[in-house]
């Protein structure tokens, strides 16, 4: 059964739907609902559990999610939207181009990948879940997941940011994040769903990512029928956050395009 979720809704125009990253919530696109609000309409949901969304009794599923995601979208009276999603927001993005492809008018990837979890990083997304569960914290993230978050740029010189995110990691309710934590560990590979995708795509990725490399970029890059990889400079694993100047205008860009095209 979906989730009705949390979501911020700003601005006119083509809906653009923005999926946040593993474990922060839709606070994290502060930027863009500012940055991208006078150019389209900018829908920020909180994902299943994480800020003001309910975690519910489903079992960990990153399908799940995207049903709860078509199912916000049909409340707020969107037939179909520009999707994105960073990392984790990106794994359900995906998931949503297979599940409801007709809802999708273009998709954008930021920091994530097709590509299933490796035997080692499934392993580290279940003990830490384990370790969630038994805690009662998410101080294992902040130990392990929160210092490849972002690049060392960000670190050495934009440390507002990096306690923006720290705070964003420090703040996720334990029982989504090993629900998440699960969810991610259990989902397949996506690359036969890019390959059928019959809309435009925008790949980016960080320069300084070390969770998503540039590779794992260009990868799903070359299974979309019709994407444009962008590498974006002095940034981590978090571009939007890092560099939301240079994220804003390509995401605008894409979207006008789209607008243009639809006319």
């Amino acid at each position: 059964m979906s989730v009705q979720l949390y979501a911020r809704d700003v601005g006119i125009g083509t809906p653009l739907v923005l999926l946040h990253a593993f474990p922060l919530s839709s606070a994290m696109w502060l930027e863009q609902r500012a940055g991208l609000a006078a150019r389209c309409r900018v829908i920020t949901p909180d994902l299943r559990g994480f800020g003001g969304s309910l975690l519910g009794a489903e079992a960990p599923s990153i399908d799940a999610m995207a049903d709860d995601v078509a199912a916000t979208l049909r409340g707020l009276g969107v037939t179909r939207a520009v999707i994105g999603g960073a990392s984790m927001g990106g794994y359900v993005a995906m998931a949503l181009c297979r599940r409801r492809p007709d809802m999708v008018r273009g998709l954008v990837l930021a920091g994530t990948r097709a590509s299933a979890d490796s035997g080692a990083v499934r392993e580290r997304r279940l003990r830490q879940a384990e370790r969630i569960d038994r805690d009662g914290t998410v101080q294992v993230l902040l130990d392990e997941v929160l210092p490849h978050l972002v690049g060392p740029t960000t670190l050495r010189q934009r440390p507002l940011v990096y306690g923006r995110v720290r705070g964003l990691v420090q703040s996720a309710p334990p029982s989504a994040a090993a629900w998440a934590q699960r969810a991610m560990a259990a989902r397949g590979p996506a690359f036969a769903t890019l390959r059928e995708l019959t809309v435009p795509a925008l790949v980016m990725v960080g320069a300084e990512d070390t969770l998503t490399t540039e590779d794992e970029a260009r990868a799903m890059a070359d299974a979309l029928p019709d994407a444009e990889l962008m590498v974006v400079p002095q940034a981590g694993h978090l571009c939007a956050v890092e560099r939301p100047e240079l994220f804003n205008e390509a995401v605008a860009e894409f979207t006008d395009a789209l607008a243009r095209t639809a006319r």
